[in-house]
């Protein structure tokens, strides 16, 4: 242990992160007013600046120290892992011409290695390991010029300093900056972006300096791929990686106290690695994990000498929680060291601000909740309990364990009648009929032609649609008018698909707030929130539901949407649904009993839904699973039974259709080829992806696998307001057709286009139709 003469103590009671978008998504405004011009960087500078300061000031008056390192310096325009990239000079080639000679860029060009610009594609986006937030993965290559290109960090620090706080600077690990990377462009086959470590370590070690020179006692590095076992590096190089990482910047003689702070599950055999290193305070996710056992006597004796920070108040997940257990848990650590900390098991970037700024929610179901503030106040309160013994602290304790006795026995938390019908559930429930049956029906059915087009459901939300969603709710307009206006808004985005050349329609989805939460809203079991924002990734930000209860349909929610869109074309429209997986992984679900059981419950509703859509006339039915692989556990040991029952979901939702009935699914922002079997066991017909912010990668993932049902590789990104060209989208057609049976290819953009405006969501379309037709063409099939 360092001595602590020389270093500060760690505070009894701290957080690993918190929202940064702020309690009206302040920052989600200033940054898109910023981005359309209206705003200036000095005037988005400022409203950060304010942002950063409420928070600081809030945080104190939960209960974390102002001048003891417990409030943490996390927050970051768009993205922490572009953060780092853009502090340790990792900027790709193609947008070298953004950076001073220092190696710096300025906001917008920030925003623009994010986002794309003209021909330059932004970086690639995927999942941050099993949550719904989205970060951008770097490009590393033998070029990458790493130096310290921004200080902002320090910078940060300094102005809470100004303000009289004492605060503690976060950034990504050097190791999982690596392992999140991805080689760039002019790597050479076989490059892998670790081997750098040594290169980039010395930045990191000037980093630690800066910081220490400006005062602050500790700096939090994320290590969070520590605890994956789903990198795809060996697990010994890693392991080497963290020893070799962690020697060096723990032996750096200008440096603040270093906490590595590893959450999303137990770290096993890299904790005898931290363990033996010279950092000085350990963070273990006991939510996700348990306190270590069994550990050897070298391990246990380096242990004893560090801070242990127990993550027992669960960042993930919105419930209040058994505060008797997490104390237990905290009691438990204090056998492998005397000095204990209590910290959240992940960042609050997870969950919304505060339960009290919701007062549409159940008062029943409002005590049953805990959000970022009300967490906050569970460190605060489990701190005092360390410090003042269990005693001090048992009204709090006992007021969590009676609501989590109330939440257990209240009214639809168990519907006897839902439980019963899973009960009678056989395996004929999860089955369809053979694949090549079913394509002959389908093909008869809808008369596609070859490269069929289609998008993925949403089209853009402007102004009006969500003014008139506004007025309904408020009463301004009644139902008739509501619904008047909608079908106005569906006729004219069919108009356009017909007028474009789309072979597969879709209503557009104007009536719809969000893919989850309108289910929500139409399924038993569930409540909404209204101001719980959580950001999914840069200024996108959504309001995750609240899985309370069994679920059960009450009524058909989307069949007459559908059955009017139906009557507008003679192209077969494609119902739209989001499946059960997704439903569960973007909302905060009940942690009361296995994922799996919620899961069955959610797709027996849907099972109801599409059984009425197909009643209806409706032959294609897609039913969306983007959250599939974000979903898979870290664990391997954990990753068999989840696969099974997520595969087995959707199946159960989907296997009561005739074989003419064509289902579609959908998954992006993943790393597919990790769950390519799992995909493949949906059994859905045809399966659209997204493949175009990174380069078609997915197809020889697809092609390797042997897959042989319907394939939709995107050819448009629509996270980027970029618009593609027909020579762009043509490149990419013709890569997934030398990978793909032209057979087995359809046409479509990554992702719905909710987010996206009308000009550039028609241009891209255009171009997609017009170099769909030039493929056609070219290898002798005509539209």
């Amino acid at each position: 242990m360092t001595d602590t003469t020389t270093r500060s103590a760690f505070p009894v009671g701290t957080i690993i992160g918190y929202p940064r978008i702020g309690r009206r998504r302040e920052l989600k405004k200033a940054v898109e007013a910023f981005w359309a011009g209206s705003t200036t960087a000095d005037e988005l500078e400022a409203t950060a600046a304010e942002l950063r300061a409420s928070t600081r000031e809030r945080l104190a008056a939960l209960g974390l120290g102002r001048d003891d390192a417990a409030i943490p310096e996390s927050f970051s325009f768009y993205d922490q892992v572009l953060d780092a990239a853009v502090t340790v000079g990792a900027i790709p080639s193609r947008f070298a011409g953004l950076a001073a000679t220092d190696g710096s860029v300025d906001l917008a060009g920030y925003f623009t290695i994010a986002r794309g610009e003209g021909e330059k594609a932004p970086l690639e986006m995927t999942k941050w390991f099993d949550s719904n937030y989205h970060y951008l993965v770097p490009e590393i290559g033998p070029e990458t010029d790493f130096r310290l290109a921004s200080d902002r960090i320090v910078r940060e620090f300094e102005e809470a300093r100004a303000a009289g706080f004492v605060t503690r600077p976060a950034i990504v690990g050097p190791v999982t900056f690596l392992l999140l990377s991805k080689p760039s462009d002019e790597a050479p086959e076989g490059f892998r972006p670790l081997s750098r470590l040594g290169d980039l370590l010395p930045v990191y070690r000037e980093l630690l300096a800066r910081l220490a020179a400006a005062g602050a006692p500790w700096v939090q590095l994320d290590e969070p791929a520590l605890v994956s076992e789903s990198i795809e590096e060996p697990r010994t190089e890693v392991l080497e990686a963290a020893r070799a990482a962690y020697a060096e910047l723990g032996g750096a003689a200008e440096r603040p106290a270093i906490f590595v702070a590893a959450p999303y599950g137990s770290l096993d055999d890299a904790l005898p690695v931290l363990a033996v290193s010279p950092v000085e305070a350990i963070s273990l996710d006991l939510v996700k994990g348990a306190v270590p056992a069994g550990l050897d006597a070298a391990t246990r004796s380096a242990l004893a000498g560090k801070t242990l920070v127990g993550g027992v108040i669960d960042g993930h997940n919105i419930w209040r929680g058994d505060l008797e257990a997490a104390f237990g848990k905290l009691t438990e650590l204090l056998s492998l060291s005397p000095d204990v900390a209590v910290s959240t098991s992940t960042s609050l970037q997870h969950v919304p601000h505060d339960v009290d700024d919701e007062p549409d929610l159940d008062a029943r179901l409002k005590t049953w909740l805990a959000f970022a503030d009300q967490k906050v106040g569970q460190v605060a309160v489990l701190a005092r309990g360390i410090v003042d013994g269990h005693e001090a602290i048992q009204d709090e304790l006992t007021a969590a364990t009676a609501a989590l006795a109330d939440r257990a026995s209240a009214p639809g938390v168990r519907v006897e009648a839902v439980r019963s019908r899973e009960a009678a559930l056989t395996r004929a429930d999860f089955r369809r009929g053979e694949y090549g049956a079913r394509q002959a029906a389908q093909d008869e059915a809808l008369h596609l032609p070859f490269l069929p087009t289609t998008t993925i459901g949403s089209f853009p939300q402007t102004a009006d649609i969500r003014r008139s969603r506004a007025q309904l709710a408020k009463g301004v307009i009644d139902e008739a008018e509501y619904l008047g206006r909608m079908q106005a808004e569906i006729k004219r985005v069919v108009d356009l698909q017909e007028e474009i050349g789309l072979d597969v329609i879709v209503h557009g989805e104007p009536e719809r707030n969000d893919m989850v939460q309108y289910f929500a809203e139409n399924l038993d079991g569930f409540a909404v929130t209204q101001n719980g924002w959580v950001q999914s990734y840069g200024s996108r930000c959504t309001r995750p539901s609240i899985l309370w209860g069994d679920v059960s349909r009450p009524k058909p929610i989307t069949v007459d949407w559908s059955t009017y869109t139906q009557t507008l074309t003679e192209k077969p429209v494609k119902g739209m649904l989001t499946g059960p997986v997704t439903i569960l992984a973007w909302s905060f679900v009940r942690d009361d009993q296995p994922l799996g059981e919620t899961a069955r419950q959610v797709a027996l509703a849907l099972r109801d839904e599409i059984a009425d859509l197909e009643a209806a006339g409706i032959r294609v039915v897609q039913v969306d699973e983007p959250a599939l692989r974000e979903l898979l556990p870290l664990k391997r040991a954990d990753q068999a039974d989840y696969l099974e029952w997520s595969v087995g979901s959707f199946r159960l939702a989907t296997s009561g259709v005739a074989d003419a009935t064509q289902i579609h699914t959908h998954l992006c922002y993943s790393e597919f080829g990790v769950v390519i079997d799992a995909i493949r066991n949906l059994d859905a017909d045809v399966t659209s992806i997204e493949a175009a912010r990174s380069r078609m990668e997915v197809v020889h993932d697809i092609q390797r696998s042997g897959f042989e049902h319907g394939i939709g590789p995107g050819v448009y990104d629509i996270h980027s307001p970029r618009v593609p060209s027909v020579a762009e989208v043509t490149e990419l057609l013709e890569t997934a057709l030398s990978a793909i049976p032209g057979r087995q290819l359809w046409v479509n953009p990554d992702c719905g286009l909710k987010t996206r405006g009308y000009d550039e969501t028609v241009a891209s379309l255009r171009n997609i139709i017009a170099a769909t037709r030039d493929v056609r063409e070219r290898v002798g099939v005509n539209a």
